[in-house]
């Protein structure tokens, strides 16, 4: 925590910069307490300028800046080593142009997904992007996480859609990268250099997105199967067959259970002109029964916005999360060994995967022991690097956390990236240690 002088004046500075409605201190900043770790300040700012203001401010005092959308991805990484200045964005918050003939628009970072997929749908149009938890998470935050859901399958992530970005850098310079058109080939692709940054080295004000008209129909057809080998079989048939899904996904019996699946499941998305829709329901439909599954059945529409958090929600409380990115011929694989590998800890767990992409989530059941939870994902970790992948530690409690890195080693990848923060951020000001290789 900043010594008292200091942290007064800056409250003094704030208040009369943002306004005093727009500083929280005391018990207003108890939704913005991560893991036990208390921020000295959370404030607001309602423009470009005040954020400026707000980072300059805040760095002149020593104290840094943890940028906040809407608090979905919070817990992903180590918790703050002291409490600093909460940022957060909800007031930037306006549809700032949308071109609907250019399939792009451009909006202010603290829109929320869900806000901005409203807004669009009126035109027609949507951004292809299905995240957790769409109702809270901003825009500034899915580019920060580099946030996605099953339809990364066909669609792509964040990077694949961001074209323009407007980013306050830790000394408050504005910087704008990109463009307001698809085929934009001026200078370096500056917008990728933030997603998945996690705020370390700037914070998004705003963002150019390219879009997609709205399909005239979708569907999500889950298949089930006695054993999870046979699911992994049928999924490599959709990927290696004739046709386009836009999502494949495997869930285990835990992870299927909260959408009222029976066992192991298949769960293929697609999406276009009705005809084609129905015809690829049924093409899927007879392979997967030619290759053991059976009751083909139609999700529901609320469906799509709960696969994404599927094996998180088999619990009502896990012990843990953890990302696992392997190849997509052995997700099964992967899946199969994790579970045995908790299994014999006696513990309880839930899997779900992005099949054609290698992302798998795993989700531990209540453990009171947490050298037991941390063993069964140290385990994990080692499979997924054995596989020549990697694992993250998404969501876990900060006992867990102290026995198993959140991060993996980025190896020469860390290297160059501590080299991009320190260019960026030489003070450390923005999300300091939060992300891979202590940055």
């Amino acid at each position: 925590m900043a010594g008292p002088s200091k942290l007064d004046a800056l409250l003094d500075k704030l208040r009369a910069t943002l306004g005093a409605a727009h500083v929280l201190t005391g018990a207003d900043r108890s939704p913005f307490v991560v893991e036990g770790r208390t921020p000295d300040v959370v404030v607001f700012p309602g423009s470009v300028d005040e954020v400026v203001t707000a980072v300059q401010q805040a760095g002149a005092a020593g104290i840094p800046v943890l940028p906040w959308g809407g608090g979905t991805a919070a817990a992903v990484g180590p918790p703050p080593a002291r409490g600093g200045l909460v940022l957060g964005l909800k007031r930037l918050d306006r549809l700032v142009e949308h071109e609907p003939g250019d399939l792009t628009v451009t909006a202010e970072a603290g829109l929320t997904l869900d806000a901005l997929q409203a807004a669009l749908r009126a035109r027609g149009q949507w951004l292809s992007l299905d995240p957790p938890d769409a109702a809270r998470a901003t825009l500034g935050g899915l580019i920060a996480a580099n946030a996605s859901g099953p339809r990364r399958h066909l669609y792509g992530t964040v990077r694949d859609l961001l074209i323009g970005v407007t980013v306050v850098t830790a000394d408050g310079t504005v910087v704008h990268g990109g463009g307001k058109v698809v085929k934009n080939v001026a200078g370096y692709d500056l917008p990728k250099l933030f997603v998945g940054s996690y705020g370390t080295l700037g914070i998004v004000v705003s963002a150019t997105f390219k879009l997609r008209p709205l399909p005239e129909d979708e569907r999500l057809v889950a298949v089930t199967f006695e054993r999870l080998k046979d699911c992994g079989a049928a999924a490599r048939a959709v990927l290696a067959g004739d046709l386009i899904p836009v999502a494949v996904e495997i869930l285990d019996a835990a992870a299927g259970a909260p959408l009222g699946l029976g066992g192991v499941s298949l769960v293929v998305g697609f999406d276009g002109l009705r005809e084609q829709v129905e015809a690829q329901a049924s093409a899927l439909a007879a392979m997967a029964a030619s290759l053991g599954g059976r009751h083909a059945t139609t999700l529901p529409p609320s469906a799509w916005a709960r696969l994404a958090a599927a094996a998180r929600e088999a619990f009502a409380s896990p012990a843990a999360v953890m990302s696992l990115s392997v190849l997509p011929t052995t997700v099964s694989e992967m899946m199969e060994q994790g579970m045995e590998a908790a299994r014999r800890r006696g513990l309880a767990s839930a899997w779900a995967a992005h099949a054609g992409v290698g992302a798998v989530t795993a989700a531990l059941a209540a453990e009171r022991e947490a050298s037991t939870v941390a063993a069964v994902l140290a385990e994990w970790r080692a499979m997924a690097r054995a596989a020549g992948g990697h694992a993250t530690l998404v969501w876990a409690p900060l006992a867990v956390k102290s026995e198993v890195p959140v991060w993996d080693d980025a190896g020469a990848a860390g290297r160059i990236m501590q080299r991009i923060k320190a260019q960026l951020d030489p003070n450390n000001v923005l999300n300091p240690g939060r992300f891979v290789a202590g940055i």
